[in-house]
């Protein structure tokens, strides 16, 4: 029936031209809110600029192309690869579990590995390849990892107490601001291969004895002892007033190893970063800085390369003495 139709449009609304109606007051172009201006290309979500510059920062995060690893948070502490692996355990580095991923192809490496963590009583267990991923942090296992224990660190005191009781003058060497593990581990092995006491890291900006460094020291970190303190220079003070000359290691030493009489004395030898060698306050509390002849042409030398020799001479002197 007309007039009773709901279609649209049949029956009339409230607020057309012929009834009376409440305005707006021009408040309604008031309430729509502006987007501001157009965006940049590179900021525009699916434009191809946008698109270059997410590759772009991705290749900045990811140094030579490669991708980053995942944080290893609180991972265990491992050796990958296989190589790394066998290395480890033929080195007699203490390990917890060797970890082998399932249907790897298996080689004489991996043999190894498996036979030499078998002779040691090393638990072995078998983990599918998305655990392994998981457990090293998605680093290039090659299909194996070796659980490492954390190192138990000494006390600084407990350094000089060891030396005490040797009944040789005190030997300790302090490592400032060493940052690579293969380095400390490097200075470890020189280290007990020439008779010192022990090696004295601090703990912020300084490498620890990780896996790396058990491997790089072949073992010797479970044969020489490896104190952690809070500050060095402090550290080094307290030795100082227990009687120990401290010798900084440094390329414009004040003498070379050639005249280098303290060495037969109780002795610390501190070394330097990679870099920037000793910081400023450590090489206030030194009571001599020594340098090592070398040919002009060669600038420096590795960390753990100078300590070794530096550490040769001492032994030889000492030997020299007896």
């Amino acid at each position: 029936m007309a007039g009773n139709s709901q279609r649209r449009g049949a029956v009339r609304k409230t607020g057309t031209k012929k009834g009376a109606v409440v305005g707006s007051g021009g408040q309604s172009r008031r309430g729509v809110k502006p987007k501001g201006p157009t965006p940049p290309a590179s900021e525009r979500t699916g434009h191809p600029a946008a698109r270059r510059a997410s590759a772009a920062a991705r290749r900045e995060a990811t140094p030579n192309g490669r991708p980053q690893r995942k944080d290893r948070g609180d991972l265990p502490e491992t050796v990958v690869g296989r190589n790394p692996v066998v290395e480890a355990l033929r080195a007699g580095v203490p390990a917890m579990a060797l970890y082998v991923a399932q249907g790897i192809s298996v080689d004489e490496r991996t043999a190894e590995a498996v036979a030499l963590a078998g002779n040691k009583g090393i638990s072995l267990l078998d983990i599918s390849r998305p655990e392994m991923d998981r457990l090293t942090g998605n680093a290039i296992h090659q299909g194996l990892a070796l659980q490492v224990p954390p190192y138990d660190y000494a006390h600084p005191d407990d350094l000089l107490a060891r030396a005490r009781d040797s009944g040789r003058p005190p030997l300790i060497v302090a490592v400032d601001g060493v940052t690579d593990p293969r380095n400390l581990g490097a200075i470890i092995r020189s280290a007990a291969a020439f008779g010192a006491h022990g090696v004295l890291i601090p703990e912020r900006r300084s490498a620890g004895v990780t896996a790396s460094a058990w491997r790089t020291s072949a073992g010797t970190a479970a044969r020489i002892r490896v104190a952690r303190c809070t500050n060095l220079v402090r550290a080094l003070k307290e030795y100082a007033a227990d009687g120990l000359m401290i010798a900084g290691l440094d390329a414009d030493g004040t003498v070379d190893t050639d005249d280098f009489d303290l060495a037969t004395g109780p002795l610390v030898l501190v070394v330097g970063s990679e870099g920037r060698g000793l910081a400023r306050l450590t090489r206030t509390v030194c009571d001599v800085t020594v340098s090592i002849p070398m040919a002009r042409t060669v600038e420096s030398l590795n960390a753990s390369v100078a300590t070794g020799v530096v550490l040769a001479e001492v032994a030889r002197r000492r030997r020299v003495l007896k």
